[in-house]
C-alpha cells in the first residue's frame, strides 16, 4: 500500500513487450484495417512486421494475393497476372495453431490492459482524493500561518502604538519644558540689565561716596550668579533641542515600521480571508521562484524590537532632562532670589548708613551755621571794642601832646604824666589784644566757614547717594520677576 499522496508504481505505467513469438490478432487483418480506413492503401501506408517476406514477395508478382485488394480486382487481375502454383500459395498461410496462439495472445492482452486500466482508474481516483486532501490540509496550513502571522503583526503593531503614543507624549511634554526653559531665559536678562544699570548708575556717586561697598559687591555677585545660570540654561536648552531631534527621529522610524506593518497587515489579511471561489484569484506563473524576501522572522522581529528599546532608552533620556530641567529652573531661581534678596538688604543697610550719616551731617551743619553766627557776632563785638579803645587812646594821647606845651618849669614828670603814660601803654595794649582776638575770630569763622561749604558738600554727596541707592536703584529693582516667571511659567 502507498502513502498518502505519493506515486504508485504500477505495472500499467511500464506495458509489457509484445511477444516476438506470437503473430498479430486476426483482427490486424488487412480486411478489418480495410473497413476502418476505407480511404487508404494499407499496403503501402501501413508496415506490417508480421508478414513474412515470401508473402510479400508473391504478392508484389501477384497482386491477386493481396488482402486488401478486392474481389473484382482480383477477378481482373488474374485475367492479366499468370497463375500461382498452389504449393506457393501453401507457403504463405499460417498454420491452425498460430492462429488460436495469436487468438490466445490477444486475449491475454485484452484482459491484462482491461486489467491496468481498471486499477489505473481505481489508483487514480484514490490519487485525486488524496491529492485534494492534501491540497486542501496544504491550504489550511497556509491560511492558518497567514492567520498566525496576521496576529504577530498586530501584536507588534500593538506595541509599536503603545510606544509611539508614549514617544508623542514625551516629546510634546519636552517641548513643554523646553518653552518653559525658553521663557525663563528670557526672564533672567531683566534682572541682569537691572544690575548692571545699577552699577553703573552708583558709578555716579561723587567723592568719598564712591566707595566699593557691600552693595557694589552683591551686585557684582548677582550678575555672575544670573550669567552663570545663563549659561546652564543655554546647555540644557542645546540637550533639549539635540534630544528632541534624537525623539523625532525615533518617532519617525516608529511611524514608518507601523506604517509597514500596517500595509503588511492589509495584505495578509487579505490573502487570509482569500478562498478557491474568491474574486482577483488568477495564475502568476513562475512567482514561486521570485525570492524577493529581505527578512526571516528572527530578524523581522528583532527589527521592531530594536526600534522599541531604541525609542524607550530615547524616552528614558528625555524624561530624565525633563528632570535635570525643572530641577534646574527651581535651582537658578532659587539662586537668583536668594542674591536678589542679599542685594536688597546691602541697599537698605547702605541706604541707612548713609540717611544716617546724612541726619548726621545736617545736625553738624545746622551747628556750625550757628556757631558761624556766633562768631560773627564775637567779631562785631571786638571791632566795637576795639573802636571804643580808640576814644579813650585819642583822649589819652591828646592830654600827653596838650601837657608837652607846659612852659619850662612846668613840664613836670608827676604823678598825673606818668599815669597818662601808663594809660596810653594800657590802651594801646588793650587794642592790640582786640586786634589779635579780631584776627582769631576772624580765622575761626574762615575755617567754620569752609567746615559749612565741606558739610554742605557731604550733604550734597550724601543726598546724590541716597538718590542712586533708593530712588533709582531700588525702584528698578521692584520690576525683578516672581519666582513663577522665573521657572518659565507665564
Amino acid at each position: 500500500m502507498e502513502l498518502l499522496g505519493s506515486t504508485l508504481a504500477a505495472p500499467y505505467a511500464h506495458p509489457r513487450p509484445t511477444p516476438a513469438n506470437f503473430l498479430p490478432a486476426i483482427s490486424a487483418m488487412a480486411s478489418s484495417y480495410r473497413n476502418c480506413f476505407p480511404h487508404c492503401n494499407l499496403t503501402h501506408s501501413l508496415s506490417l512486421p508480421w508478414r513474412p517476406s515470401t508473402y510479400y514477395k508473391a504478392a508484389s508478382n501477384s497482386p491477386a494475393l493481396d488482402p486488401c485488394c478486392t474481389r473484382s480486382q482480383r477477378v481482373s487481375e488474374s485475367t492479366t497476372l499468370p497463375c500461382v502454383s498452389n504449393r506457393t500459395t501453401l507457403f504463405t498461410r499460417y498454420t491452425p495453431d498460430d492462429w488460436y496462439r495469436s487468438n490466445l495472445a490477444n486475449f491475454q492482452e485484452s484482459n491484462t490492459s482491461r486489467h491496468n486500466s481498471e486499477r489505473l482508474r481505481v489508483d487514480t481516483s484514490r490519487l485525486i482524493q488524496d491529492k485534494y486532501q492534501q491540497t486542501r490540509k496544504t491550504q489550511a496550513d497556509s491560511t492558518h500561518n497567514l492567520g498566525e502571522r496576521v496576529n504577530d503583526i498586530g501584536f507588534w503593531k500593538s506595541e509599536i502604538i503603545h510606544e509611539l503614543d508614549a514617544m508623542i507624549g514625551e516629546t510634546n511634554e519636552l517641548t513643554d519644558v523646553k518653552k518653559k526653559l525658553e521663557r525663563a531665559l528670557m526672564e533672567t536678562e531683566a534682572p541682569l540689565q537691572v544690575a548692571r544699570e545699577c552699577l553703573f548708575h552708583r558709578e555716579k556717586r561723587m567723592g568719598i561716596d564712591l566707595v566699593h561697598d557691600e552693595v557694589e559687591k552683591e551686585l557684582l555677585t548677582e550678575v555672575d550668579i544670573i550669567l552663570c545660570c545663563q549659561e546652564r540654561m543655554k546647555l540644557h536648552l542645546d540637550k533639549a533641542i539635540a534630544q528632541l531631534a534624537a525623539n523625532r527621529a525615533s518617532q519617525h522610524e516608529l511611524e514608518k515600521d507601523l506604517s509597514d506593518k500596517q500595509a503588511a497587515c492589509r495584505i495578509d489579511d487579505k490573502c487570509h480571508h482569500l478562498r478557491n471561489t474568491s474574486d482577483g484569484v488568477s495564475y502568476f506563473c513562475g512567482v514561486e521562484r521570485v525570492n524577493a524576501m529581505v527578512s526571516v522572522p528572527e530578524s523581522w522581529a528583532k527589527f521592531t524590537h530594536d526600534n522599541i528599546l531604541r525609542s524607550q532608552s530615547e524616552r528614558a533620556a528625555s524624561a530624565k532632562l525633563r528632570d535635570d530641567i525643572q530641577n534646574l529652573l527651581v535651582v537658578t531661581a532659587n539662586e537668583m532670589w536668594n542674591q536678589f534678596n542679599k542685594v536688597n538688604l546691602a541697599f537698605t543697610s547702605r541706604i541707612a548708613e548713609t540717611a544716617d550719616a546724612k541726619n548726621k551731617i545736617q545736625i553738624h551743619l545746622a551747628k556750625t551755621l550757628q556757631e558761624i553766627f556766633q562768631t560773627e557776632m564775637t567779631i562785631e563785638s571786638i571791632k566795637k571794642a576795639i573802636e571804643d579803645k580808640c576814644a579813650f587812646l585819642k583822649v589819652a594821647q591828646t592830654r600827653l601832646d596838650e601837657r608837652t606845651r607846659r612852659p619850662n618849669i612846668e613840664l613836670c614828670r608827676d604823678t598825673a604824666q606818668l599815669r597818662l603814660v601808663n594809660e596810653v601803654y594800657e590802651v594801646d595794649d588793650t587794642i592790640q589784644t582786640l586786634q589779635q582776638r579780631l584776627r582769631d575770630a576772624q580765622d575761626t569763622l574762615q575755617s567754620l566757614v569752609h567746615t559749612k561749604a565741606t558739610l554742605e558738600h557731604d550733604l550734597a554727596v550724601k543726598a546724590n547717594s541716597l538718590y542712586i541707592d533708593q530712588e533709582k536703584c531700588m525702584s528698578m529693582r521692584r520690576s525683578f520677576p516672581s519666582t513663577r516667571r522665573l521657572v518659565g511659567f507665564c
